[in-house]
């Protein structure tokens, strides 16, 4: 963790965390012997969506999480010391739709070369071979002139743009610059070749086509950032809501909670906060309304999570599918026994669809037996019929899942976080935070760089912090 100067006694600063989700508890983690830490937390638990809770048994996480190599190695050391032998480094192993054929994912250039359509294969090739040939496109960047130009039409048309309809409800020309650059990890043919290349055996590094998961679920990571937390002193306050934040002027004074069917008022030398920037922004006293306008327009998309019981020890070997065709709404499944590789219990698996909708659409409202039926359909239409017995649904609902990173939403985010990093005593990060297209690592990263920047008073360094936030805005969605 990253080496601060540590008050004692007394003069440790109060530091009050709002949110016990991966940002929160790594800040939480890093900061206790540092400062006196209290994290408030409106769910029950920790965690977040990098939670993980038992279904009939089977240990599930809020859809398919992974915990990556590519992880800071200050980040990635501490997980491991957590954990222990309890993280598993796994082959990853699903597959992936694409011209109507099963395709391995990450994608395997002999699997590819031997699965791939012809036609598809000849039209990606074409793509590479006249990318230096091909007119670019004109008038104002989006994510789909970004990709246009960067891998051409084929992969573009074929997956992409389907895919992004569907995670995002919005169509690729409405969607900004900034989603190519988080989302889109290898910007032409050519990349995405030599990412290929970097999985074959003989030229791969150990974590190649490997991620590290823990051995009782996504969700031990979170349980033993807490528990570590907890022992250094921290305090937890769960089923806690915030109803208001104070401020005089550019400072924040404290906030109040509600605990049970009580109110009170709470202060401290320093604020942080990794819940929805929309919503702080609602709970600060009198924001101008500029920034109230801006918050308003900001989008998150939502999503639910069907988990589908089965009395079968396995339904498939894969860990994950993805769908990137609009003809089946869910655009991924996982199955969680196989990413730990548990055989127990026996007798019952659970699948994991992703099924990104608003509230105002028509699934949200639909009851869980009633999504399970559509998700067989849907499986059934994919070449994967269920021929085992189905014990039941249940579901989870996400109402921000995924930042929407919509044409023109730069402007308002830079609204709304320019006004509350300029409020003295509050320091914004975490995913929802800073609005985020980012993995669990990245949540970490960003809590420790907070904690880089906290001094023995409670103060941020707003320079160093600047600093990096530069670095964050280089983080890339490792898929």
């Amino acid at each position: 963790m990253t080496d601060v100067s540590r008050p004692t006694g007394e003069d440790k600063p109060e530091i009050i965390i709002l949110g016990a989700g991966p940002a929160g508890l790594a800040a939480a983690y890093a900061l206790t012997g540092q400062a006196k830490v209290t994290v408030i937390e409106r769910a029950p638990i920790a965690g977040g969506n990098s939670a993980s809770f038992p279904v009939e048994g089977v240990i599930c996480d809020y859809g398919s999480h992974r915990f990556h190599p590519a992880a800071e190695p200050e980040v990635l050391q501490d997980v491991k010391t957590l954990l222990g032998d309890d993280l598993l480094l796994r082959p990853r192993h699903g597959r992936i739709r694409l011209g109507g054929k099963w395709i391995h994912f990450p994608l395997k250039l002999t699997d590819a070369l031997m699965r791939l359509p012809k036609p598809f294969a000849a039209s990606l090739v074409g793509d590479m071979v006249l990318k230096p040939f091909r007119k670019k496109s004109t008038g104002p960047e989006t994510f789909s002139t970004v990709l246009y130009d960067g891998l051409g039409p084929t992969i573009s048309d074929n997956f992409y743009f389907p895919y992004v309809r569907k995670l995002w409800g919005l169509d690729p020309e409405k969607l900004a610059v900034k989603l190519a650059e988080r989302r889109v990890g290898s910007g032409s043919v050519g990349k995405i070749l030599m990412k290929m290349l970097r999985l074959v055996p003989g030229l791969r590094s150990e974590t190649a086509g490997r991620f590290f998961y823990p051995r009782k679920g996504f969700g031990q990571i979170s349980d033993a950032m807490l528990e570590s937390a907890r022992t250094n002193g921290a305090t937890f306050m769960f089923n806690t809501e915030i109803t208001g934040i104070d401020r005089d002027g550019d400072r924040i004074t404290g906030l109040t909670i509600r605990d049970g069917d009580s109110e009170r008022h709470v202060t401290g030398d320093l604020i942080l906060s990794t819940i929805p920037l929309t919503g702080l922004t609602r709970l600060i006293d009198a924001p101008p309304p500029e920034v109230v306008d801006a918050a308003r327009a900001i989008r998150f998309r939502g999503m639910i999570l069907l988990y589908l019981v089965l009395e079968t020890d396995q339904f498939t070997e894969f860990d994950a599918h993805y769908f990137p065709e609009l003809s089946i709404p869910i655009s991924r499944m996982s199955e969680p026994k196989n990413y730990n590789a548990s055989g127990a219990p026996k007798g019952v698996t659970v699948l994991c669809a992703e099924l990104p909708c608003d509230p105002d659409e028509k699934w949200w409202s639909m009851s869980d037996e009633e999504l399970g039926q559509e998700f067989t359909k849907w499986l059934d239409q994919l070449g994967l019929p269920v021929t085992v017995p189905v014990r039941r649904c249940e579901s989870r609902r996400l109402s921000h899942a995924y930042p929407v990173y919509d044409v023109g939403y730069e402007a308002r985010f830079d609204t709304v976080d320019q006004w509350l990093s300029n409020l003295d005593g509050l320091l914004v990060f975490g995913r929802q935070g800073l609005f985020a297209h980012d993995n669990t690592h990245h949540a970490f990263a960003m809590a420790y760089g907070a904690a880089d920047c906290i001094n023995g008073t409670g103060q941020v360094d707003r320079a160093k912090w600047n600093k990096y936030r530069e670095v964050f805005a280089t983080h890339v969605v490792e898929d």
